[in-house]
């Protein structure tokens, strides 16, 4: 018999509740559940020009430019771990890299964000093609989720092939940095990208972008923590502008302690930056004797 009555309960209360509520005109509160977390994203409209960024250098526009691509930005923050967001960390090595090379001078620099907003992917390549860049360096920090102990820097060129297995699980999840809510937010088919390898495969591009990616490696020897396996190479939408020698810098792990401190420390940046710097100012060299 009670057991009867508080099923009774459990199904006329509310209706009782309900029915005082509407007959005396009475409010109940209720929390906002759910809007303070509405993230509201401001997409570009399509077919709209690139925003170009400013060129900062020598006004000389035989000096060759660099464009510097931090990667993520606004909502989307990228790898996070630690109290640390890739977004964040990458920004800071654009910018020291953008002021090591203005201090030594001679070459233009152009930074694809220099703050905290949103660029799909393909903008980020359009800008260097747009602005006749010379370089194009885009600059991340990974993640190996609950794995902190896995560690250091890795360099990546476009090929339609992933050089590995992880490279090609990393090149998908940037690659679906265009996606929200699984949706893509550029006008690129698939037929469109296949269409841009074909073009990126072009001997020469890859041949400077490989002697480029060489470089770091090179100049970094000693003075940066590099994986274990450091060259890789995978299909990534970041790295297809057909006529710019382009790498993909994996700076570190932002689910690494150690890497992460160092990235974001002042005296990390300054370290990357001149070796970047050096790399760059050696591939410039080159390509001017050549």
């Amino acid at each position: 018999m009670l057991y009867r009555l508080q099923i009774a309960l459990v199904i006329l209360v509310p209706v009782l509740v309900a029915g005082a509520v509407y007959a005396f005109g009475l409010t109940i509160p209720v929390p906002h559940l759910g809007r303070g977390y509405v993230i509201r994203i401001e997409l570009p409209d399509p077919g709209a020009p690139v925003e170009l960024p400013p060129v900062d250098g020598p006004q000389d526009p035989s000096r060759p430019l660099v464009v510097i691509d931090a990667g993520h930005g606004g909502h989307d923050p990228g790898a996070s771990g630690g109290g640390f967001q890739e977004k964040t960390i990458v920004l800071g090595l654009a910018r020291a890299l953008r002021d090591e090379l203005l201090k030594e001078g001679g070459i233009r620099v152009a930074l694809t964000r220099d703050q905290d907003r949103f660029l799909v992917l393909e903008e980020r390549a359009e800008i260097a093609r747009k602005l006749g860049a010379d370089l194009f360096l885009s600059i991340h920090a990974d993640s190996a989720g609950d794995k902190s102990g896995v560690s250091g820097a890795s360099v990546y060129t476009l090929s339609s092939d992933a050089s590995s297995e992880a490279a090609a699980r990393y090149a998908a999840r940037e690659n679906s940095a265009d996606m929200v809510n699984g949706q893509l937010i550029t006008n690129q088919s698939d037929d469109d990208i296949n269409a841009i390898l074909v073009e990126l495969s072009q001997r020469r591009t890859q041949e400077k972008s490989a002697e480029f990616a060489s470089l770091i490696l090179r100049e970094g020897q000693g003075t940066l923590a590099f994986h274990s396996q450091p060259r890789r190479s995978a299909a990534l939408v970041v790295l297809r502008a057909p006529d710019v020698p382009s790498v993909l810098y994996e700076s570190g792990f932002v689910t690494n302690p150690e890497d992460a401190e160092r990235l974001a420390s002042p005296a990390g940046q300054a370290r990357f930056a001149e070796v970047m710097a050096r790399a760059i100012r050696i591939y410039f060299a080159r390509q001017a004797g050549a």
